[in-house]
């Protein structure tokens, strides 16, 4: 990784690169998505968040799924197009979208919770550890049904997995997403705890 205290001539693109890949993460394809199809803000129901578990309380199947592919789309877009110039700044890119999404400047810094977007930075990173996370999430939200537990654990064995199967620099960008992920679900986490934590609902009625 470059050493952030270098000379600026040396420095400045990797900054650029975290800066482009937080504007790249930061579109709002939830809210976008929801207020195109007739269902408003979503921001307004559920969780509040811009994410595609939000969007599935909406009922519409279809619209949370294009909000995840384009959600986890726009972390791998961000890392591969400056994978081009090394793998520091694919990974630089990489953290800046998660923020992008997690804490859009445009909308008050209050966007989704990083999942699908974690999920396409680690697919485009390293397509091993992504595929792995993903099934963990799967196997956890079948046997419990609880998407933020789920996703909990993903963020917390991608870290190891990527430390095993591509090494320190992987592991130190799936880590860092790790943290982000769970900043965002300290709500949940907490009703978790209380046992009032939602359910996954594959309803296809309006809440």
């Amino acid at each position: 990784m470059p050493n952030p205290l270098g000379d600026l001539s040396y420095v400045w693109p990797f900054y650029a690169a975290a800066i482009l890949g937080y504007l790249i993460g930061s579109i709002p394809f939830g809210l976008i998505l929801t207020r195109l199809g007739g269902y408003g803000d979503i921001r307004a129901i559920g969780s509040h968040s811009i994410g595609a578990t939000n969007v599935l309380r909406t009922g519409s199947k279809k619209l949370a799924l294009a909000t995840l592919l384009l959600d986890g789309g726009k972390g791998a877009a961000a890392v591969l197009f400056f994978d081009q110039w090394g793998p520091d700044m694919a990974v630089l890119a990489g953290a800046g979208s998660i923020l992008g999404h997690n804490f859009p400047v445009w909308l008050k810094f209050k966007g989704g919770k990083g999942v699908a977007t974690a999920a396409g930075i680690m697919l485009a990173v390293a397509w091993p550890v992504g595929l792995l996370a993903l099934a963990s999430w799967l196997v956890m939200a079948f046997l419990f049904r609880y998407s933020s537990l789920a996703s909990l654990t993903a963020a917390a064995l991608a870290p190891i997995y990527a430390w095993y199967l591509q090494g320190s620099q992987p592991a130190q960008l799936a880590l860092f997403l790790a943290v982000v992920i769970y900043i965002r679900h300290h709500e949940n986490i907490g009703r978790l705890l209380k046992g009032t934590e939602s359910k996954i609902s594959f309803g296809s009625k309006k809440p």
